[in-house]
């Protein structure tokens, strides 16, 4: 008989609870990974909205001169337009461009207060698929302008700020999700390998972006807004909130031919997903007794005498008496604010952030005014700062569950970010390979921070101890801490809108001064992890199973 290859043994040795947590990883990777998939165009469509017409023009005259034998290249759909795109066409295009990131990201940062809030209090996987539709819906139409030659600007402000506000429900969702079946163990680890999924939705953003680009930049967001609403159907189908949903699932196909009892889980709510034991004991014999408590007469007790006539007795069992706690409710605003490090990492993720989505929607324009490249060529160069970006959270992620530092972790990094951005101004100015290689370090000590206070700070926040168990306030603080950190990513486009027209050096002087101030709200939290006298790992603050 041939061995069984060693391929298969690893795939029959995961147990099905294991096969259901690397389904959730996976799936919950995909989906917001089709967030920023949707989110990048803008981006990459800049450098085509508003061109230099003068080169433009110079290009077409060398073309027609020229005896080349070669066909003209494909006209655009509009080819009686202007080589920019009404009303990007004027000298305040980048205002223009600017009031579009801000309108999308002030929506964003103002629903994401609110999306926590709602997201505990609505199933998420419903939550999460009406809001994927929805965005895949308003990208679309951004797309449509395109198509149906619209060159209102109320429209597209319109349509950034109806998607900004319909993807505030991405984020609480799956965060929630995750760390509810990802509750121990390394946790920075395993985020910040979750978390590349906002690069790999860039890079994947931009080359999709890119492929049309120069052709038809409708496309370059209508396929995206295709991907988002397709993923937000295998969500419906999908995607399992907790653990405990499956419970009574296979509680029925187990035990087709008994009497299910509606029971109470050990966090207090009656949700039908475990059973309550109950030990009754007489003067010979001793059994266990299921007790079908009526939903009706609910009522709070530690434990219970049964009705030997309502009950079916089964061999003893060793019993472990669990007391029952109150149910627990979801946590007001004012009440995760009061969590300590709650403030202190809002405040830093919105300079963090402001940093990151200045290069998240200015890079790919900023290297082809700089660089002298097309739109698509720009575009691919700006994912490799995505890139760096996967490598930086991984590394946060890993360090500071060494260490059992988070905070620390993130300043260093902050600390390292403010010169390699000074840096990276003067050396894109050398061609391509310092370019690379500054593009890299960048992503990592930009994008390090960012992905550890949006991932594992925030799960460790939404569970901490001051929270005696209750898990339901993990939304709302991570919409808190995302929602801050949004105020800043809208603010930093709407900035470098305004500055660059003073020169691009001075956009890079709000990128250092903000890695600063993001440094200085830690330096309390940093001040209090480097004199404490014993520092157990941060992850070992874990999610209690309900």
């Amino acid at each position: 008989m041939a061995a069984v290859p060693p391929g298969i043994r690893m795939l029959v040795s995961f147990d099905r609870d294991q096969w259901y947590r690397v389904l959730t990883f996976i799936l919950t990777f995909l989906l917001y990974t089709s967030f920023h998939l949707s989110r990048k165009p803008i981006s990459i469509v800049k450098s085509e909205l508003h061109k230099n017409c003068s080169s433009v023009s110079e290009i077409a005259t060398l073309a027609s001169s020229s005896g080349s034998p070669q066909p003209p290249p494909q006209p655009p759909i509009h080819a009686d337009m202007d080589c920019s795109w009404k009303p990007f066409d004027k000298k305040n295009y980048r205002q223009l461009l600017g009031a579009m990131d801000y309108s999308f990201l002030c929506a964003y940062a103002v629903g994401m207060y609110l999306s926590g809030i709602i997201g505990e209090r609505l199933p998420i996987r419903l939550y999460l698929t009406v809001g994927m539709l929805s965005s895949g819906l308003f990208t679309c139409l951004f797309g449509l302008g395109y198509v149906y030659n619209i060159h209102n600007m109320g429209f597209y402000v319109f349509v950034q700020v109806a998607n900004g506000l319909v993807q505030t429900t991405g984020w609480p969702s799956v965060v929630t999700c995750i760390s509810n079946w990802f509750g121990k163990g390394r946790r920075g680890l395993v985020m910040g390998l979750w978390n590349s999924h906002t690069s790999v939705g860039n890079i994947l953003g931009s080359l999709i972006a890119g492929y049309w680009v120069s052709s038809n930049w409708g496309m370059s967001f209508i396929v995206p807004g295709i991907i988002i609403a397709v993923m937000g159907v295998v969500c419906f189908f999908f995607l399992i909130e907790h653990p405990n949903d499956l419970k009574s699932m296979y509680a029925q196909n187990t035990s087709p031919g008994k009497r299910q009892v509606p029971t109470k889980s050990w966090n207090g709510v009656n949700d039908g997903h475990t059973e309550v034991y109950h030990q009754y004991k007489d003067n010979q014999t001793q059994a266990h007794c299921y007790y079908e408590d009526s939903i009706q007469n609910r009522k709070s007790y530690d434990t219970e005498l049964l009705l030997p006539s309502d009950s079916l007795c089964v061999p003893a069992q060793t019993v472990v008496v669990v007391k029952r706690e109150s149910e627990p409710s979801a946590i007001s605003f004012m009440g995760a604010l009061r969590i300590p490090g709650v403030i202190e990492f809002s405040l830093c993720l919105l300079f963090a952030k402001l940093v990151s989505y200045t290069f998240l929607f200015w890079l790919p324009l900023y290297i082809t005014k700089t660089a002298h490249l097309d739109a698509k060529k720009a575009g691919d160069l700006s994912t490799l700062f995505d890139v760096g970006g996967i490598v930086g959270g991984i590394l946060a992620g890993v360090i500071s569950d060494r260490l059992g530092k988070r905070a620390t972790t993130c300043a260093v990094m902050l600390l390292l970010a403010a010169p390699t951005l000074y840096g990276f101004s003067m050396i894109s100015e050398f061609g391509f390979g310092p370019t690379i290689g500054m593009l890299l370090v960048c992503g990592g000590l930009v994008n390090g921070p960012y992905s550890l206070i949006t991932t594992a700070v925030s799960a460790d926040l939404g569970t901490h101890k001051s929270l005696k168990g209750n898990a339901r306030a993990l939304s709302t603080v991570t919409a808190i801490i995302d929602g801050t950190g949004s105020i800043g990513a809208a603010l930093g486009p709407l900035l470098a809108g305004l500055l660059s027209a003073g020169g691009w050096d001075q956009v890079f002087y709000m990128l250092m001064t903000a890695d600063f101030l993001a440094l200085l709200c830690l330096l309390r939290l940093v001040t209090k992890e480097l004199t404490s006298s014993k520092s157990p790992p941060t992850s070992a603050v874990e999610l209690k199973e309900h």
